[in-house]
């Protein structure tokens, strides 16, 4: 399910609090409406609220260091990219064929981690390399160095390759990073019930329902933020692929 999806319907659900708190009030007998049934309901509504502050701020710093982590990722093997095409530049003629093989590693890379720039990362299968990567590190391995600068190139570019390969492993590992549904829909639970009681003890007007419109936006966007954080490789907030995929210059 899209993440604009989960945030309309957690927004459903929470000003259907609020409209459930209204209808409450119109059908409830005045003694449960008295001032003591007011503050056991603020006081327990306060503990609710609290909670969810505590576990929307969480989720929001923990989806947001999940994004820039993998957005560091990203750039570390753009970066890894360049150095080995250097290395590989300053081999001489002879590492042509695997520079030309490095720059479609890198088209198919892209590809694999966006998608076809669409859809999350699937992580429910093994990890297996491309074609196109093996092939490059077998013809790195058949280089064969005629003078020590060539040989420290050349085991340069194997270590480059190397802690390529360990990101892209990384980044591979920390693809899967959801909410779980069970998490989502309690803490969905916990705002309904929270403008519900906001709502239980305020005559119904213009201002209040708008107030309570408003509200209840805030609180399903900060739920749709939590999910687009969640997935860098997809939606409004999505990591951009244009700098991995020209890092290369065509030769």
């Amino acid at each position: 399910m899209s993440t604009t999806a989960t945030s309309l319907i957690a927004f459903a659900f929470i000003f259907g609090g609020a409209l459930l708190g209204m209808l409450l009030r119109a059908i409830l007998p005045e003694p449960h409406l008295s001032a003591d049934s007011k503050d056991v309901v603020r006081l327990g509504s306060g503990l609710i609220a609290t909670l969810a502050a505590l576990v929307l701020g969480l989720l929001i710093a923990s989806a947001k260091s999940a994004y820039d982590t993998q957005s560091a990722q990203i750039k570390q093997m753009t970066a890894q990219i360049i150095l080995l095409d250097r290395f590989l530049d300053h081999y001489g003629p002879e590492a042509e064929t695997q520079r030309k093989l490095l720059r479609s590693a890198v088209a198919s890379l892209a590809g694999r981690i966006w998608q076809g720039n669409g859809s999350t990362p699937v992580t429910t299968a093994p990890f297996v390399a491309t074609t196109t990567a093996e092939e490059f590190f077998d013809k790195l391995l058949e280089l064969s160095p005629r003078n020590e600068a060539q040989r420290s190139y050349q085991a340069r570019a194997m270590q480059v390759s190397n802690d390529l390969a360990q990101t892209r492993l990384l980044l591979f590992a920390q693809a899967d990073n959801s909410i779980p549904i069970p998490f989502l829909a309690v803490l969905v639970f916990w705002l309904a019930i929270i403008f519900a009681s906001l709502s239980l003890f305020a005559r119904p007007n213009a201002t209040v329902s708008a107030a309570l419109f408003i509200f209840a936006v805030s609180a399903s966007g900060s739920i749709f933020l939590i999910l687009e954080l969640s997935r860098p490789f997809d939606g409004l907030i999505a990591i951009s692929s244009t700098p991995l995929r020209h890092a290369l210059a065509p030769l």
